[in-house]
């Protein structure tokens, strides 16, 4: 983070001016017990406008006069303005409604961040990030022998624990542990509901791209279409697009549905988590996912039907435009339908249409049927081509791709790579030049083969059938684990 950086891109980011504004202790604290404190998403504008006038009125009486002294419809118009709200109308209602913006909810989390906690676990973070990391090699790894290696561990650490567990030895209930783990529970869902917030932002910021170039830009519908739908796959072909359907899959999932109460319903039992619960966060987070997952995907069929009705109305239009033309067309024809013109040309279109009736069609007919005549054929010369000659075109040295293979991964297996040179020094050619095309074929489809032009190596070919050996210069090829 460089000087630039911080002046050009965090500064201006609204989260941020949030942060140094002079009001705001009453922005923040409001639209925290407004939204964040009750788990709301949504607040009507009326019912924001009265909340925020009482809160207004109970800092002025208890703090000095004059303090505040805009209006509240005035205050949520301004914070409205600065990107701190969001107002719009829903389709359901004709009374627009609030609701916070990524940036306020980051500003919000980081203040709530500073309060030191009272407990803080640094055991089961430490063990999830090695969990992690092992999760991590162990997925990235191609090799098999690693993974079966793995998966055996794993295997016996669970044998271990069923025979620990049927000999009647079960440790103790870990109180710590399990505060540590529920606050990482806690901290997790808090930052996933907030991701979700911003991936329904980015579906809105291209539905409002939509509605800007159907405003400013004459497009046609197909070039419309087209930059809609490219913008619309950019985002849902993201990682972050994929991750989200993919996790939208698993929460519509019954069974897990059922899985996730019955973990939620034990977890909020516990004793443990009794003393340190604060809220009802955790036990309302099924709820608030799938209204988070639900906004995002009402948010993209909303892009949808804003494109039909726009489609709708083009059509409309063309359609109006079309009969004014014929109208047009007719009131023409009647001026001049007792002196009718006298030239070629009646009437001029800017571009020739193209007609194609069906009638216009030829109708099928069959292929003609190729006739052949009963000549005689004579024998041709025998002694065009030798037999030699017969012979050397088809017997052609046969290359087994799979042997080459195989003889790469035997060097391999010692060696992290191998040139070629190497290759053929170990398995000297037998075949001729055709061995040495097949081991560049086998690289050429291998992605962790290199084919270096800078170097030149040169390379031994013998040939058993023909008793020949030279040596021929090839660029480098190296091939890799």
């Amino acid at each position: 983070m460089d000087h630039f950086y911080i002046k050009n891109v965090v500064l201006p980011n609204p989260a941020v001016r949030l942060l140094k504004l002079d009001n705001a202790p009453l922005i923040i604290s409001f639209l925290f017990q407004e939204f964040k404190a009750g788990n709301r998403v949504d607040i009507a504008d009326a019912e924001l406008t009265q909340q925020l006038a009482d809160y207004l009125y109970y800092l002025r009486e208890n703090n000095e006069e004059g303090l505040y002294p805009d209006t509240a419809p005035a205050y949520l118009d301004r914070w409205t303005a600065d990107g701190l709200l969001r107002k719009y109308y829903p389709a359901s209602s004709d009374e627009p409604v609030f609701q916070l913006t990524p940036a306020t909810e980051k500003a919000m989390d980081w203040i709530k961040d500073l309060n030191r906690d009272e407990f803080i676990g640094t055991e089961s973070r430490l063990l999830r990030i090695y969990t992690i990391l092992k999760d991590i090699a162990y997925q990235s790894t191609d090799d098999p022998r690693k993974k079966l290696k793995e998966l055996n561990r794993q295997k016996k650490e669970i044998e271990r624990e069923i025979e620990r567990v049927k000999g009647g030895h079960v440790e103790d209930r870990n109180g710590r542990k399990i505060k540590e783990l529920y606050f990482e529970v806690y901290n997790t869902a808090r930052r996933l509901l907030a991701d979700f917030r911003q991936i329904e932002y980015n579906f809105r910021d291209i539905d409002q791209a939509v509605r800007e170039k159907q405003v400013h830009a004459n497009l046609r519908k197909g070039k419309l279409l087209d930059e809609v739908f490219k913008a619309n796959d950019l985002l849902w072909n993201t990682d972050q697009g994929k991750s989200f359907q993919a996790f939208w899959e698993l929460l519509l999932s019954q069974k897990k549905q059922d899985e996730l109460s019955a973990l939620l319903e034990t977890v909020s039992t516990l004793p443990e988590v009794q003393e340190v619960k604060k809220d009802d966060f955790i036990d309302r987070i099924k709820i608030n996912l799938i209204e988070a997952g639900d906004r995002v995907n009402k948010t993209n069929h909303l892009l949808i039907e804003q494109l039909r009705k726009f489609l709708d109305s083009k059509a409309y239009l063309e359609n109006k435009r079309m009969g004014e033309v014929i109208r047009e067309v007719q009131a023409l024809a009647l001026k001049v339908k007792d002196n009718p013109p006298r030239g070629a040309d009646f009437l001029l279109l800017d571009d020739r249409p193209f007609v194609e009736l069906v009638m216009d069609r030829p109708l099928f007919s069959s292929p003609r049927r190729v006739e052949m005549t009963d000549t005689g054929y004579e024998v041709g010369d025998q002694q065009a081509i030798g037999a030699d000659q017969y012979a050397k075109l088809y017997n052609q040295p046969f290359v087994d791709v799979d042997e080459l293979r195989k003889r790469i991964r035997q060097l391999l297996q010692a060696e992290s790579q191998v040139t070629l040179r190497q290759v053929t020094a170990a398995f000297p050619v037998e075949k001729g030049l055709a061995e040495v095309v097949a081991y560049y074929s086998i690289a050429a489809k291998d992605k962790k083969s290199v084919i270096n032009d800078q170097v030149q190596e040169q390379i031994l070919i013998a040939n058993t059938e023909t008793d020949k050996q030279f040596e021929v210069t090839f660029p480098q090829l190296i091939f890799c684990k």
